[in-house]
């Protein structure tokens, strides 16, 4: 007996919009990297890309638990020596509000070129706008 793979054709392609207002941060992402990954469709197989494409809004009212807003720490380097820029995720969330969801949902996709691949199918707004009603987005609620 032959196992069945699905075919590009066989994928279809849904847009969901998540409201990350005072949601939590990680289950807001974690939602989305399921969605991306295509976890929550039958035709799921983990070497293709099954997934769906996820907007997030209100990214910069996104709920950070505990004493997070001032104690973790995002680090990026430059590629230069001496290039290590740290910020903390109060810095964060005023001069970039979408890197926090951003980061957090990379952080949870493969670390293949499969995962980058995935992780263009995500777009962060910091407010409730978004340009994407041509596209038909079926509105999710978080996982509480």
């Amino acid at each position: 007996m032959n196992t069945e793979f699905p075919s590009p054709q066989d994928i279809t392609r849904v847009w969901h919009v998540l409201d990350a207002q005072s949601e939590s941060l990680g289950r807001v992402a974690s939602q989305a990297a399921m969605l991306l990954m295509g976890k929550h469709k039958p035709i799921f197989s983990p070497f293709l890309d099954t997934g769906d494409h996820v907007i997030v809004i209100n990214a910069a009212k996104v709920r950070l638990t505990g004493r997070k807003e001032d104690q973790k720490v995002y680090h990026r380097h430059s590629g230069y020596p001496g290039g290590l820029v740290s910020a903390t995720a109060k810095k964060v969330r005023a001069t970039r509000p979408t890197q926090l969801v951003q980061l957090a949902v990379a952080g949870m996709l493969p670390k293949t070129k499969l995962g980058k691949h995935m992780i263009r199918k995500l777009r962060v707004y910091a407010g409730d706008k978004h340009p994407h009603q041509a596209q038909k987005p079926v509105a999710l609620a978080a996982a509480r």
